[in-house]
């Protein structure tokens, strides 16, 4: 049966992994992964610096050039229980204004503050830290996430306060997670966390297919004839937020900010002319590229929710890591290589 006639629910999506599977730490090398070729109906196992060999002069990569913030900071409220913030967003009064001192965020604390309450991060605004006033839900009063106005001793915007006070966010699937600054580890994901291309800060989750490029791999990329775009999406915490209604319809998905500059614009237009493939790096590439094409807005926040039965508009091949069960991500890629193949790749990582 066709994906685009079958009802699908969040079961199907679930599969056993186990836990020994997921690396806590990156290859030595980059570009050492591995790469798993799923072009053909039976799976070839490769090496990631194979990829150039594989594409085709003329192609056009996609990247995400987001750069992920040290997002995550811990604190103490005023009665001296512990806090932490995991700073999803830096909010902007409307377009071409300058960010301002408020952010959202989403709350780990036992017992959550009144709005009005005040929060005293690493430190607090007294202590060399900053002060985080609580001003309501967001994105509505039954939003899960927070809208904090933050204020320190020297007036520093917020992205200068978590770049000082900050602990990059690792998914939560890496369980060696910081709990201090003490981590031994800090130093190699601060570095390995990022892409080599990582421009735009914003993202509190890395867009992690982009991981595994490294200069020599882009290098070849370009003497094989392929072309390279960057777009933007800063990924939210909601990238790893499990599905819990069996009818997918009824999830609701994370929203997250987007944009599709002229320059790639451009180049996509070049692609098409010259009888190329759109090769998009990641989901979150995915996500912008058909947002784009479905609403026509080159930028703005985005909610799409990609499923088995969608109609892709731009993306011609997919390059993306493997996925949790029952996430989105794993409908989406089943959403563009279908659902039957994608759990055969599974099956023959497993």
């Amino acid at each position: 049966m066709s994906d685009s006639l079958r009802t699908f629910t969040l079961s199907d999506f679930d599969f056993e992994l186990p836990p020994q599977l997921i690396a806590q730490h990156p290859a030595a090398e980059r570009s050492a992964s591995r790469l798993l070729d799923g072009r053909a109906p039976e799976p070839v196992d490769r090496i990631f610096r194979e990829l150039p060999g594989l594409l085709q002069p003329g192609d056009l990569l996609v990247f995400n050039d987001t750069r992920v913030v040290k997002a995550r900071v811990f604190g103490e409220k005023s009665s001296g229980g512990k806090v932490e913030l995991l700073i999803e967003r830096v909010l902007v009064g409307g377009p071409g204004q300058e960010a301002g001192n408020e952010v959202v965020a989403h709350m780990k604390v036992s017992k959550k503050p009144l709005v009005g309450g005040v929060l005293h991060m690493a430190g607090g605004a007294r202590g060399g830290g900053f002060d985080a006033t609580l001003l309501s839900r967001w994105p509505d009063a039954d939003g899960p996430l927070f809208r904090f106005s933050l204020a320190s001793a020297d007036g520093a915007r917020p992205h200068e306060l978590m770049e000082r006070h900050g602990h990059m966010p690792l998914p939560p699937y890496i369980e060696r997670h910081q709990q201090t600054g003490d981590d031994p580890d800090a130093a190699e994901d601060a570095q390995r966390y990022q892409t080599v291309f990582a421009r735009a800060p914003g993202a509190v989750a890395a867009p992690t297919a982009a991981l595994h490029f490294d200069d020599a791999v882009l290098d070849a990329l370009a003497q094989r004839g392929v072309e390279r775009a960057s777009v933007t999406l800063h990924v939210g915490a909601g990238t790893f937020q499990p599905v819990k209604t069996d009818n997918l319809a009824d999830h609701r998905m994370h929203s997250e900010w987007y944009e599709v500059p002229l320059p790639t614009l451009a180049a996509l237009e070049r692609c098409r002319q010259r009888g190329g493939r759109v090769i998009a790096v990641g989901t979150t590439t995915v996500r912008t590229l058909e947002s784009w094409a479905q609403s026509g807005q080159a930028s703005g926040d985005t909610s799409i929710f990609i499923t088995p039965g969608f109609a892709f508009k731009v993306v011609d091949v997919l390059l993306t890591n493997f996925h949790l069960p029952k996430s989105t991500l794993m409908m989406l890629v089943s959403a563009f290589s279908g659902y039957e193949h994608v759990m055969g790749l599974y099956r023959h990582a497993i």
